[in-house]
């Protein structure tokens, strides 16, 4: 019964009721064993994700979950966001990343979804509302294995990304699979789940995902940023120790 409450709470809620919540977690969970840097707080345990499949996952002051740490780690470390100015698109914005990206002076920040309540806008992926070379950073996180025609989303991407700009398009890979898989013809929840791994998802990516994205005109790189942190500090963050990132340029 909790844990349905507390879900409803962070999925579901107005930011303000949000804020509570979080208010509340930050001193309830309050530690020196973990620590969020999105929130900037310390935490004696970190809450499960999703459907209880990993523990100590889900921060419990922004609810963050491992690939949203690792991303802001990147963002402030390796691309200087704190202090670069950026005009920046975030496509299906998670609560916490969004929180601190569009607090930042320096950042013209602009989100967009088709169906959550975060975003600023709405706006489908495979159309996008912009003019070409609009933004100089875009960031798409773990988004495009949710949609159909992924090819026309990125290519939508790549349009309204300026020449030079930079644009962070993650999704979940399977590196023992060479081929991407899908399926059309599986659309129930249960099925997509049992297949897919997830309710919402519609594609298994594999490695030639790195190709489909140079493909329409993308520069890719594989970033092994995680390999920059010591098992100590992975522990520490929360994050996940397979989680690349995908690092383009147009």
């Amino acid at each position: 019964m909790l844990k349905d409450i507390k879900g409803l709470v962070v999925n579901s809620f107005p930011v303000g009721t949000r804020k509570i919540y979080h208010t509340l977690n930050r001193f309830l969970y309050k530690g020196n064993n973990y620590y969020c840097p999105i929130c900037e707080k310390g935490y004696r345990r970190f809450l499960p994700g999703p459907d209880n499949i990993r523990s100590n996952s889900k921060c419990p002051g922004c609810s963050s979950l491992e690939r949203h740490r690792l991303l802001w780690l990147y963002l402030t470390n390796e691309l200087k966001i704190l202090t670069s100015e950026i005009n920046l698109l975030n496509i299906a914005p998670d609560y916490a990343t969004q929180t601190k990206l569009s607090s930042l002076p320096n950042v013209n920040y602009t989100s967009v979804d088709l169906d959550s309540h975060l975003a600023m806008q709405k706006a489908d992926l495979t159309n996008l509302p912009f003019e070409e070379n609009m933004f100089n950073a875009i960031i798409c996180y773990h988004v495009l294995e949710h949609i159909e025609d992924d090819s026309k989303a990125m290519s939508e991407i790549l349009r309204v990304l300026k020449p030079g700009g930079w644009a962070i398009i993650q999704s979940p890979i399977d590196d023992e699979r060479e081929k991407t898989f899908e399926d059309f013809t599986i659309t129930s929840p249960q099925e997509r789940k049992k297949i897919f791994g997830q309710e919402d998802h519609v594609r298994i990516y594999g490695r030639d995902y790195f190709t489909k994205l140079k493909n329409l005109g993308f520069n890719v790189t594989e970033d092994t940023f995680i390999k920059k942190f010591s098992e100590s500090e992975i522990t520490k963050y929360g994050l996940d120790k397979n989680e690349m990132i995908f690092f383009c340029t147009k």
